[in-house]
């Protein structure tokens, strides 16, 4: 039997940006007690004080800044993981900013590719919060991140997504993974069958839920 949830949205905050309902089906990640399955993927600080998700994912294609971490979650209401590394931003630069990150009140930090185990290893030996590491490609060596001392999968791989997670699900039953679920509830939940247990989205940028509302 579906459960009856009250709600109420007020005046002012009807705009809410919500995360696709689907998501629900998901099991879930629990970390430090929070029940996670939507994930937001996004920096702009108007979204997330207005969206209602259950984390923020804040990662962005430049070199890791503790103030954007702070501001970040400052504004934020829910959980935050932030980006510490890949690419550019390696080794005991990453080592340091995911410690800065966890005493600013990160509830987890986030590898990019190309990343080293080594530094997966050595960010885990500095931080309490889990360590969440980006997977590309079933190529990629998901046993060596594991063993490095990464906590849970970000798999990321665009259209083959789902068939990625069904690759780690099969020989890692019990390893936690947030998935991006595509635009289209299909998408979401074809994800989530093959294994992922909470969902990224990616929400409207304000550019279009402005031009949505000078269109109303």
């Amino acid at each position: 039997m579906q459960k009856f949830i009250p709600s109420y949205n007020g005046t002012l905050r009807s705009h809410l940006v919500e995360v696709p309902s689907c998501i629900s089906a998901c099991s879930g990640i629990r970390v430090f007690g929070r029940r996670i399955k939507s994930v937001v993927f996004s920096t702009d600080v108007s979204i997330i004080k207005n969206i209602n998700g259950d984390a923020i994912i804040a990662v962005y294609p430049f070199t890791p800044q503790p103030i954007i971490a702070q501001a970040i979650i400052s504004v934020s209401d829910i959980p935050v993981f932030v980006g510490v590394g890949g690419g550019r931003t390696n080794g005991p630069r990453s080592v340091r900013l995911a410690a800065y990150a966890e005493h600013q009140g990160a509830f987890g930090v986030v590898l990019n590719v190309p990343i080293a185990n080594e530094t997966i290893t050595k960010i885990k030996q500095v931080v309490d919060i889990p360590v969440i590491t980006t997977i590309v490609s079933e190529e990629m060596d998901i046993a060596g991140r594991l063993a490095a001392g990464a906590d849970i999968l970000n798999v990321s791989g665009a259209a083959k997504t789902p068939e990625i997670v069904a690759h780690i699900r099969e020989k890692f039953p019990d390893v936690p993974i947030i998935a991006t679920g595509g635009p289209r509830d299909e998408d979401i939940l074809r994800t989530i069958r093959a294994g992922a247990n909470a969902i990224t989205y990616t929400p409207p940028t304000t550019a279009q839920l402005c031009s949505e509302i000078m269109v109303d």
